[in-house]
C-alpha cells in the first residue's frame, strides 16, 4: 500500500474513532495539495474545535517542515480550533501533541516515540475520557 494510501486509511480510522464518541467530524480531501492552509481533520464537541494534522509512522520520529506547522497555526488561529498534531505509531497507537510540545532540530519540528509518551495525550483524554496525570 502506498504512502499516501496509509495516510487515508489512518485518517478515517481516526474519523471513526472521534464520530464514535460523539464528535462531528470532517475530513479536508486533498489537505496539502492546496495552496491554501488546511489541516487533515476538524472535530468538534459543542466545547473543542481541534484542526488535526494526521501522521502514521513506522518509525520511531517523525519530522515536519516550517511550513508546514506555521500553515496549521494559522488556520487554527482563523477558525478558532484548537492545533494538534495526531501521531499513530505502528503497533502502539495514537498520540495527540499541542505544538508547543514538538521538537525542533537545526531546521525542522518532529515529534519522536518518547517525546509523544511524554508531552503527548492518548486518544481517551482528548475526547474527555479521563485526565492523563504526567509526572
Amino acid at each position: 500500500m502506498s504512502s499516501k494510501g496509509k495516510g487515508t486509511r489512518y485518517e478515517r480510522e481516526l474519523i471513526h474513532m472521534f464520530y464514535d464518541s460523539n464528535f462531528s467530524v470532517v475530513r479536508s480531501a486533498g489537505s496539502g495539495s492546496t495552496p491554501l492552509p488546511s489541516p487533515d481533520i476538524i472535530v468538534s464537541n459543542s466545547r473543542n474545535i481541534f484542526a488535526i494534522e494526521c501522521k502514521a509512522v513506522n518509525s520511531r520520529r517523525k519530522y515536519f517542515s516550517q511550513r508546514e506547522i506555521n500553515e496549521l497555526k494559522a488556520f487554527s488561529e482563523k477558525f478558532g480550533a484548537i492545533p494538534l498534531i495526531a501521531i499513530r505509531f505502528d503497533r502502539i497507537g495514537w498520540f495527540f501533541v499541542n505544538l508547543e510540545n514538538l521538537g525542533f532540530s537545526k531546521t525542522n519540528y518532529y515529534i519522536s516515540l518518547e517525546l509523544a509518551q511524554k508531552k503527548g495525550v492518548k486518544f481517551e483524554e482528548i475526547i474527555g475520557a479521563y485526565k492523563q496525570l504526567k509526572l
